[in-house]
């Protein structure tokens, strides 16, 4: 069977790119090169770690295992109800308290599974009940759950029952109530609740200043992450010092801020103040790399560092290969990531996925879709609408209508992006008709088009039609309460042949956005899909990098 034979990861190939279109044998192992790709008819392999194994449950003694299927039953049934309060209340024999093992042991599961909705359910109900004795350590683990679900309201009114109560103040509820306010959206409030426990305590924990840098860079507070942060750095507010997820959460800041250097420059710091790296360091690293070789270096470096990487570590370096249209490494990397029996999840098949879907790779594509089901990785939406785009870019249209009818079939529901993708297509190919048909079949659905989706339009209308059609489009973008973009304005200015069409396409562009400059130089590479050998291509944005890892460690504070 032909085999993929895989570069070396840590240092990107760059002589497959120049290998002609070729058979060769290398010791009797067939490889099939073809447009500087290996063609490998046995990609993706199934692995037995990824293999669905009947779990074998060992217990203690006897007591031991009714134990544990007594606990199972109880959350089996909590999970299935509507309320976790009617399930206990079934258990409590007229008259009698329920056991207390059971209350705190169910409290302390459904914490350790973060279900903090049922959590607070269960906490306000003994609030009710004279036969459990509600304390402090309740009222804690009360406020904290609140805080987790962001519900400032119920946490004040918590917090002020503590007050009445003659409680004193603790770290705990006031951190509590600090991240309910900035989960709620309340960054002035959950400000001055930290600054409040500077000036007059409780004392900031290590855990409070987790939660207010975290809370800092979601309200996008650089300037306050940086001054405190720079204090904590220098003794001068607290005896503690920045830990590794502090440090982490400033990483992400940065990045996010795009201030790359000071990133870099923090990671450095770590090492300096010896402050333990790990995986998560590094892949915070990776996430704003903009070259696809820097990231695979950052790879390289913490392999070398003793680390393991995880799904999130090959999901970047993939996602870099891919968007650098370099298919070949993007295989390679999750091949390698199978070997070393790291799960892939659902995110890291939907970028090899669209690895090879943005060079129009159908059979490579259809591989791997294929593959996630038979891994117990269920293709998404995303899934479908990025293997629609494989046909898209292969420029096979009836395959494209095909999948979108099959998406349906599927029972899943064409969201504005996938309606986009199949508009873009007909737009591609110059067939105006479909396009068009394609557009008015999404309005029906009452799907209002984005600047994506009006941008495709009058980028294809004006390339058939004439600078006035795509003039038209961009009015009817307007008129639509859709705001161009930076390449929508671009698109326009392209579309005028001569200087009088110029000068008027600056006209309606300034009409609309009088006080914004044009890019006339991005104007000249807006019909641009990307290079293969584009080193920018691989850099994920802070929103598209939080959906890779999905809650990172550092961010379960």
């Amino acid at each position: 069977m032909p085999i993929l034979l895989k570069p070396f990861i840590s240092a990107p190939s760059t002589s497959l790119s120049s290998i002609s279109n070729a058979c060769k044998d290398y010791g009797g192992v067939n490889i099939i090169f073809r447009r500087a790709n290996v063609v490998c008819l046995g990609m993706l392999a199934p692995r037995k770690f990824l293999q669905k194994r009947k779990k074998i449950e060992v217990f203690r003694d006897a007591e031991d295992e009714a134990e544990q299927k007594k606990w199972r039953k109880i959350m089996i049934e909590i999970e299935e109800a509507d309320s976790a309060v009617d399930v206990l209340r079934s258990r409590r024999v007229k008259n009698q308290a329920l056991p207390k093992d059971l209350v705190v042991g169910t409290l302390i599961k459904f914490k350790q599974l973060r279900k903090w909705n049922v959590v607070s359910e269960i906490l306000e109900w003994l609030r009710t009940q004279h036969w459990w004795d509600f304390k402090e350590l309740d009222f804690l683990m009360l406020i904290t759950a609140y805080g987790k679900q962001g519900d400032f309201i119920k946490a004040e009114r918590i917090l002020s029952c503590m007050n009445s109560k003659g409680y004193p103040p603790h770290v705990v509820s006031y951190t509590a109530m600090m991240e309910a306010y900035g989960k709620g959206g309340q960054y002035n409030k959950a400000e001055s609740t930290f600054r409040r426990m500077q000036s007059s305590g409780p004392a900031p924990s290590t855990l409070t200043y987790q939660i207010i840098f975290k809370i800092f860079v979601e309200g996008e507070r650089f300037t306050e992450a940086e001054e405190v942060f720079e204090k904590l750095l220098n003794g001068e507010i607290s005896t503690l010092k920045p830990d590794q997820k502090m440090f982490h959460m400033m990483i992400y800041m940065y990045k996010k801020k795009g201030a790359y250097d000071k990133a870099r420059k923090l990671f450095a710091m770590m090492a300096d103040r010896g402050v333990p790296q790990t995986t998560v360091t590094y892949n915070s690293l990776m996430s704003f790399e903009t070259s696809y070789k820097e990231v695979a270096n950052v790879f390289d470096q913490m392999q070398k560092a003793g680390l393991q990487p995880d799904v999130v570590s090959y999901a970047l370096l993939v996602n870099a290969y891919g968007k650098a249209r370099r298919e070949e490494e993007a295989l390679a990397v999750f091949e390698e990531m199978l070997d070393a029996e790291v799960r892939p999840t659902q995110k890291a098949y939907n970028i090899l996925l669209d690895a090879f879907a943005i060079s129009g790779m159908v059979e490579q594509a259809r591989t791997v879709f294929k593959s996630m089901r038979r891994d117990r990785c269920t293709p998404d939406l995303c899934s479908y609408t990025t293997m629609l785009s494989a046909y898209v870019n292969a420029t096979d249209m009836e395959g494209a209508e095909k999948f979108f009818k099959r998406i349906q079939q599927d029972g899943l529901e064409p969201n504005i992006v996938t309606h986009g993708t199949l508009i873009k297509g007909y737009a591609r190919t110059n067939n105006l008709g479909k396009m068009m048909e394609k557009y008015e079949a999404m309005r029906a659905l009452r799907i209002k088009a984005n600047a994506t989706i009006f941008t495709t339009i009058m980028e294809a209308v004006g390339r058939n039609n004439g600078f006035g059609s795509g003039v038209e489009w961009f009015n009817e973008m307007v008129s639509s309460g859709v705001k161009p973009d930076q390449k929508a304005k671009n698109i326009l200015l392209s579309l005028a042949k001569t200087a009088e069409a110029l000068l008027e396409a600056k006209q309606v562009i300034e009409s609309h956005a009088p006080n914004e400059l044009l890019d006339i130089k991005g104007a000249s590479n807006v019909y641009s899909d990307g290079d293969e050998d584009n080193e920018n291509a691989g850099m994920l944005d802070f929103d598209e990098f939080m959906s890779i890892s999905g809650q990172p460690e550092h961010y379960d504070l």
